[in-house]
Formats: C-alpha cells, sequence, structure tokens
C-alpha cells in the first residue's frame, strides 16, 4: 500500500511531468508553426485543418522524442525544491533509507515508460502516420527518395526481378525481365518493354512481351506477343517504389518487422535503420526509470547552488545522454555496432551511473 508520503512524491511526480509536457510542447509547436507559416498560408490551410490534420498528431510526435527528458527534468525539478526545504533531510533522519525514497518515483516512472513502450510501439507511429501525410501534401512535397533506376529485386524465394526504370507518374515499369529459379536452374525468362499498374485488378499489364521457358535438358519454349498485351501478378505493387526518409516512423512494429522481413525476402540491405527504429522504441522507455533514479540521486542533496546548479547538472546530463545515443547510433547505421547494442549502449553506460550515483546518495 502507497503511504502518505508515497502519495505525496507521486503526486508531485506526475504533476511536475505532465506541466513540463505541456510547455514543451506548446514551445515546440510554437517553432514549429513560425517554420512552416509561410507554407501553411501559400497552400490556403485554415485554422481547423492545421490544427486537426496536423498538430494533434504534432504533440504525439514531440512528445514521444522527448520523455525522458522530461522524466529528468520533472524530478530534478521537485526534488530540488524538497531538499532545499529541508523535507528530504528530515526523511532521512526519521530512518528512511535512499532506496525506500526512490519507491515512489519508481511507480511513476514505470508508468510513463509502460505508456510510452505503448505509445512507441503503436499509438505514435499511427500518429505520425497521419502527421506526415500531410507533411508531404503540403510541406515537403520532393522528399521521395524511392529508388527508380536499375532496380534488382527477389520477390519471392527463386523469383527475381529487373527493372531498368519506374516511372511513378503512371505507375509503369520500362524494360522488364523475369527470372524464375527451380534450386539453381532458371525455368523461366519473361522480358516485356513496358508494364503498367492496374488499380482494379492489383495485377502488371505487359506490353511487348517474350516468355522463354526452358527445361532440365536444355530445351526450351518461346512465346512472344509484341505489340500485344498481357496481364499478370506479380509480388510488387507502386508502393514498394515509394519511401521517405521518415517513413520507418510511420509503421507500428508489427508493420516494421513485417517491412523488414519483406526487404530481407528481396535482397535489400538497406535495413539497419529500420532495426535500430525498432529496438529504439523498446529502449526509449527504459531510459525514464534510468534517469528518474540519476534525477533524484542528483537533486535529493542541499546544495549552496540551489535548484539552478541542480537543473544546470539534469541538462548536461540529458545533453550527454542524446549526444552518446546518436554516437552510438551513428556506429550502428556504419555496421561498427549491432543495431541492438548501438541503441543500448547509452542505457548500459546511464544505468552503470545511475548505480553509482544512488550508492552515494545517503552519504
Amino acid at each position: 500500500m502507497l503511504k502518505r508520503i508515497d502519495r505525496y512524491i507521486l503526486q508531485r511526480y506526475v504533476s511536475t511531468f505532465l506541466f513540463t509536457a505541456l510547455l514543451f510542447s506548446l514551445i515546440a509547436a510554437a517553432i514549429d508553426l513560425s517554420e512552416k507559416l509561410t507554407k501553411f498560408i501559400k497552400n490556403d490551410l485554415d485554422f481547423v485543418e492545421i490544427l486537426n490534420r496536423y498538430y494533434l498528431h504534432f504533440f504525439p510526435y514531440i512528445n514521444g522524442l522527448l520523455w525522458p527528458l522530461y522524466a529528468l527534468i520533472s524530478v530534478i525539478f521537485f526534488t530540488s525544491r524538497l531538499a532545499y526545504n529541508s523535507e528530504i533531510i528530515s526523511m532521512f533522519n526519521a530512518g528512511m533509507s535512499f532506496r525506500r525514497l526512490l519507491r515512489p518515483y519508481m511507480i511513476g516512472a514505470t508508468v510513463f515508460a509502460l505508456g510510452h513502450l505503448m505509445g512507441n510501439h503503436y499509438f505514435i507511429p499511427l500518429a505520425n502516420k497521419a502527421r506526415l501525410d500531410f507533411e508531404y501534401q503540403y510541406i515537403w512535397t520532393t522528399n521521395d527518395k524511392g529508388q527508380t533506376n536499375d532496380l534488382h529485386l527477389f520477390l519471392k524465394p527463386g523469383e527475381k526481378i529487373f527493372i531498368n526504370f519506374y516511372r511513378k507518374a503512371d505507375s509503369s515499369m520500362i524494360d522488364v525481365r523475369l527470372e524464375k529459379y527451380n534450386g539453381q536452374q532458371l525455368t523461366s525468362i519473361l522480358k516485356a518493354r513496358s508494364a503498367r499498374w492496374m488499380g482494379a485488378t492489383r495485377s502488371w499489364r505487359l506490353r511487348s512481351y517474350e516468355i522463354r521457358e526452358l527445361d532440365s535438358l536444355g530445351g526450351e519454349h518461346l512465346v512472344t506477343g509484341m505489340g500485344e498485351e498481357l496481364d499478370t501478378l506479380l509480388n510488387i505493387e507502386p508502393a514498394d517504389f515509394v519511401q521517405y526518409v521518415d517513413q520507418k516512423d510511420m509503421m507500428t512494429t508489427p508493420e516494421l518487422s513485417r517491412y523488414i522481413d519483406k526487404l530481407r525476402s528481396r535482397g535489400a540491405g538497406n535495413t539497419r535503420k529500420f532495426e535500430i527504429e525498432r529496438h529504439r522504441r523498446t529502449a526509449d522507455p527504459f531510459t525514464i526509470l534510468i534517469l528518474t533514479i540519476i534525477g533524484v540521486a542528483v537533486a535529493s542533496r542541499k546544495v549552496r547552488g540551489g535548484m539552478g546548479l541542480h537543473l544546470a547538472i539534469g541538462i548536461g546530463v540529458g545533453a550527454i545522454y542524446i549526444f552518446l545515443s546518436r554516437f552510438s547510433t551513428t556506429f550502428a547505421m556504419n555496421q561498427s555496432l549491432s543495431p541492438l547494442l548501438g541503441v543500448w549502449i547509452p542505457n548500459i553506460i546511464f544505468a552503470g551511473i545511475s548505480y553509482i550515483l544512488a550508492g552515494r546518495a545517503q552519504q
């Protein structure tokens, strides 16, 4: 059961955290609005549309990024006040240990971490999809980085396609070659001068095609359709040629895992950033727990500089964490580290720091 002191600390933690989140969200929204206001005016967007289609989805995005820092700032802010008013000294003098003091903090941090975990894996990606769709429609209209030239893809085991050029304007492919294998044996080659996506039937209409069937004895059967059309099903669609820089942020974790498997099955080698994103969504919530311990250990001491010194230390810790996180992620992107280790290294290091600080907090 929670005692009165637990409820007191937990209430202060939650209220300070929510106030910090609201304050930083409004500041971030104001800065973002100042950057995009010209585009909003140019596209003749009214306030209600901007609010409903963009900023209601912007707030989950910015909070998903900053929740660990909110936890650190909140803990330092109100714990420093407790220390300044000698309330923490009174708790220690009454026989309370630092571990016992941490209990309400860790309860609050666990609640926030679980909410952040659920948000990272499901709710924030859904909000990001709506937000980024709006941005790609009105703000960043040329952000599609999908490859369109000299594409080599595995559609499924034993089936490989080469596309000389894909034209996004009308969803058509130029100079297509489809090869089918049985083990190491080439069994079929299909060539077409062009192929157009037929959305109604979700098939591709080939034009000026040639089909060459090969058997294990060296024989072959040739079918030509110069100037003719043929509808066929291929395990590829126009969405596979679209790739945005922030595409990983638009997918829930199950969708992200399926997308990674799909890229691997097609022989694509650019899955690393998606793997890093998948691990980051689990690692970030644990950061809330670690930074909460660090914040309590730092701010529970009554020092001459008071709250100002504690906040300065907290901001410094947050800056170091962000720098270390970006540093290790860069190594993971360059294949110097595995995605899992690259994402978790900052948490491992700061977990060690939190253990040392917690051990010395009551000395």
